[in-house]
């Protein structure tokens, strides 16, 4: 049974951290590329960061750029989204999602998401 769970979202101040993580299970998580997208109400959900396979490029949203970092771990099927100075702005449901191949078939896997909220 495939599984993403995304935990670490919650309240925090304007200038403070949070530390995301996904963890993923019933595929294979370490071939995928991994991606973390955020929504707001009424708006689309737009893609925050990337991660290859094997961690080794990231890209970023410009608006986050210097400010999350995200990261891997394909020994604990988990992928990270630090993010610091935060502003009331990414306020949002943030979701991981999984992007790969199983027997030459491209799938998706999304996480359910978790809140994230920036105010004072």
């Amino acid at each position: 049974q495939v599984q993403l769970v995304e935990s670490g979202g919650g309240l925090v101040q304007p200038g403070g951290s949070l530390r995301l993580s996904c963890a993923a299970s019933g595929f294979t998580f370490s071939t995928c590329i991994m991606s973390w997208y955020r929504q707001t109400p009424g708006k689309e959900r737009e893609l925050v960061a990337t991660i290859t396979s094997v961690g080794i490029t990231t890209n970023y949203l410009d608006s986050v750029k210097g400010r999350f970092t995200i990261s891997r771990d394909n020994t604990k099927n988990t992928v990270y989204l630090q993010m610091n100075s935060l502003k009331p702005e990414d306020t949002a449901v943030y979701y991981c999602k999984a992007t790969g191949t199983s027997r030459s078939v491209w799938f998706q896997h999304w996480g359910q998401g978790t809140q994230v909220t920036v105010s004072s």
